[in-house]
C-alpha cells in the first residue's frame, strides 16, 4: 500500500479558496478516476507544518493503481481546466508529489 501526496502552497489570503477548489475537484473529477477508493484526504498546514500548504493524501492498493490515476487524469480536459481555474491562488512552482510506502 502508498500514500500518493501532493502538495501545493496557497498565495497569501487563497488557503481557503484553494482547498474549495480542491474539494470541487474531488466531487467532480477527481471520483471518475477512483478517487473514492482512494481514501482521500486534504490536509493543510497547522502546527510546526507552513500554514500555506495544502496537501492531498491518495491511499493506493499498488503503484499500477497510481499509474492509471495519472493516465486517467492527463486524459481529462476538465482537469486541465480545473488546473487553470486554481493557478492564480497557489504559488508558482510550488506542486510536487511525493509517494510513501505504508510499512
Amino acid at each position: 500500500m502508498f500514500i500518493a501526496r501532493w502538495c501545493i502552497d496557497a498565495r497569501f489570503g487563497h488557503k481557503q479558496t484553494v482547498i474549495d477548489l480542491l474539494q470541487k475537484w474531488e466531487r467532480e473529477i477527481g471520483r471518475e478516476v477512483g478517487t473514492a477508493e482512494m481514501k482521500m484526504q486534504i490536509l493543510t498546514g497547522s502546527i510546526g507544518a507552513r500554514e500555506a500548504t495544502v496537501e492531498t493524501n491518495h491511499t493506493v492498493e499498488s503503484l499500477a493503481q497510481l499509474e492509471q490515476f495519472f493516465a486517467s487524469l492527463a486524459k481529462m480536459d476538465a482537469h486541465k481546466q480545473w488546473g487553470k481555474d486554481m493557478e492564480p491562488y497557489v504559488v508558482s512552482g510550488s506542486a510536487y508529489w511525493s509517494i510513501y510506502r505504508v510499512v
